[in-house]
This record gives C-alpha cells, sequence and structure tokens, in this order.
C-alpha cells in the first residue's frame, strides 16, 4: 500500500506577548497515512491540528521536521495538484450563488467549461444543494456554508482531502450525511485526512486515529489497538425492585421513570441480580456489556496532559 503523507519530527513555534517570546505549538509530530484510508486526527482545541493541517499545505513553514505528499515534497506543485482542503473556517464570497462559487474553482483549475458544468451540477447533487444551486452564499446556514466548502475542496477530484472540523455546525441528519459522503470517497480509492474533535463520528469512519495533546502525538494505530474490548462494567436496565435492593449490587444507579439504570463493575454480581429480579416478579428490560470507548482513551490522555 501506498504511502499518501509522511510527517517526521515536526516541530512549529509561534511568536506570542510583548515580548514575542516563541511558544511551541508542535513539539515533534510523526504520522504516516496510507492510500486509500480514512485518517482520523483527533484532539482537543489548541492541541495543534489545524497548524499540522497548514505545515501541510505549505501555508506555515515548520523550524524543523520533513512532510512528504506521494513520496513527493509537500511544496512541489506536483503534490499540491493532487490535494483538496477544507478549512475550519474558509472565506466565500458571498454576493455568488453556489453554483457561481464552484464554477469560480473550476476555472481557477483550468477545466473546460462543459466539464466545469457538469462537476458543478455533480458535486451540488453529492452534498445534496442541489435546490439552492441559484441562492446567494450570503444567505446559506452554517451547516450549507460547510456543505458548498465541500464541495468545492472536491472540485479538483484530489487523491487526498484534507478537512479540518468538517462536521462543525451541522445537525445530526447533516453528519450522517457527510460521513456518508466521506465513507463514498473511500470506496472510490481516495484518501481522507480528517482533522476532529468530535470523537463519535471520528470513531464511526475512521481506519486509524493519531491523538494529539498539547503539540506531541499520544497515541496512533486503528481503533481496534487503541481501544481495549475488556468490558468495563455492564449496564442493566430492569424495574420492578426497591432502591435499597440495589445498594450493594451497583456502585452508580439512576432512576427512568418507572426502570432503573444500574452499573455494575463485578462480573459476579450479574447472576444475584438476575436471581433477585425473577424472585420479586421483576423484568430485566436490557443488559449489555461496556468496553472502552475512544471517548474514555481520549479523555484520560487529555487530563494526563
Amino acid at each position: 500500500m501506498a504511502t499518501v503523507l509522511k510527517i517526521e519530527d515536526l516541530h512549529k513555534s509561534f511568536k506570542t506577548g510583548f515580548l514575542l517570546r516563541k511558544k511551541k505549538i508542535l513539539k515533534g509530530i510523526s504520522l504516516t497515512v496510507e492510500e486509500g484510508q480514512i485518517f482520523g486526527y483527533l484532539g482537543p482545541n489548541g492541541a495543534g491540528k489545524t497548524t499540522t493541517l497548514k505545515c501541510i499545505l505549505g501555508l506555515l513553514f515548520p523550524e524543523k521536521g520533513k512532510i512528504e505528499l506521494f513520496g513527493l515534497p509537500h511544496l512541489s506543485l506536483r503534490a499540491k495538484e493532487r490535494i483538496g482542503f477544507l478549512p475550519e473556517n474558509p472565506y466565500f464570497y458571498e454576493h455568488l450563488t453556489a453554483s457561481e462559487f464552484l464554477n469560480f474553482y473550476g476555472e481557477l483549475s483550468l477545466k473546460k467549461k462543459k466539464d466545469i458544468a457538469a462537476r458543478v451540477k455533480e458535486l451540488l447533487h453529492l452534498v445534496g444543494l442541489e435546490p439552492w444551486a441559484n441562492m446567494p452564499l450570503r444567505k446559506f446556514s452554517r451547516g450549507m456554508l460547510q456543505r458548498i466548502g465541500f464541495a468545492q475542496s472536491l472540485f479538483n477530484e484530489p487523491s487526498l482531502v484534507l478537512l479540518d472540523e468538517p462536521l462543525g455546525g451541522l445537525d445530526p441528519l447533516g453528519r450522517k450525511e457527510m460521513r456518508d459522503i466521506i465513507a463514498r470517497l473511500k470506496q472510490e480509492g481516495k484518501t481522507v485526512f480528517l482533522s476532529s474533535h468530535i470523537l463519535q463520528d471520528i470513531e464511526m469512519i475512521c481506519d486509524r486515529v493519531a491523538i494529539i495533546i498539547n503539540g506531541q502525538i499520544h497515541s496512533q494505530g486503528t481503533l481496534h489497538d487503541l481501544v481495549s474490548e475488556k468490558i468495563l462494567f455492564t449496564e442493566i436496565i430492569l424495574s420492578g425492585l426497591k432502591s435499597n435492593e440495589l445498594k450493594s449490587l451497583g456502585e452508580r444507579f439512576s432512576y427512568l421513570g418507572e426502570k432503573t439504570l444500574l452499573k455494575v463493575f463485578e462480573e459476579d454480581k450479574i447472576d444475584t441480580i438476575i436471581d433477585l429480579v425473577q424472585k420479586k416478579n421483576g423484568k430485566i428490560h436490557s443488559l449489555i456489556p461496556r468496553t472502552q470507548t475512544l471517548e474514555d482513551l481520549f479523555v484520560g490522555m487529555v487530563k494526563k496532559g
């Protein structure tokens, strides 16, 4: 499998404050993204995600380190013509309609007019904006602007798509649709580098993940490698028992109307609960073992700093 993006020992600092003291943002970032992967770049706000992306694109210049795209120096035109990019806060010419906006980017890519028209129509359909093709961008919601920005990033049919918080500002339905589009890009053989702090989306679609905290990568690999399958506790929803009958069986419990949610951390107590429910003519509505999630891993790393 070919390597699409390779970063080795990347360092970047900015001068801040009245005395212009250097503040280290990236402190030796190294990662590799293979062809056809959806790679999740996960970290809290201020961790260095956007700075990494800007270094990859050549918008910022690191003090130290090496970046390669498709085996080429990242600043080479041959490498750049094969990438698409959606920034976290894209800027748009608000007087243009959605079609005019995409047509403008098509002309920048030096495509033929008939090819541009077909591509504009295809992309508007892909991101669900066909009905608003002739609406000025100033009337678009934040979620709609995010979609048109995503369409723009795909105009040149890139091999590598760099997305900085692409699901921000979208409602749950919009996020699902965008996840589906990203998954479709993978099916077409494209590679996606997805920067985000939305754990659920990363966990649902990414093949590999790197977690960056305070400018350093603390962990990277497949979700299977990173997240333990060990059962942390068993979640039981039951009814027909009084609270004092459950106190010794679960460390924490809460009430859901007539039902009780019980978290059982000791496996040998599960059979005791089942026997008790049967004896009291109660009812078990669900019994679900809970394993470690990406959120558990991420929160633990953030707390450690």
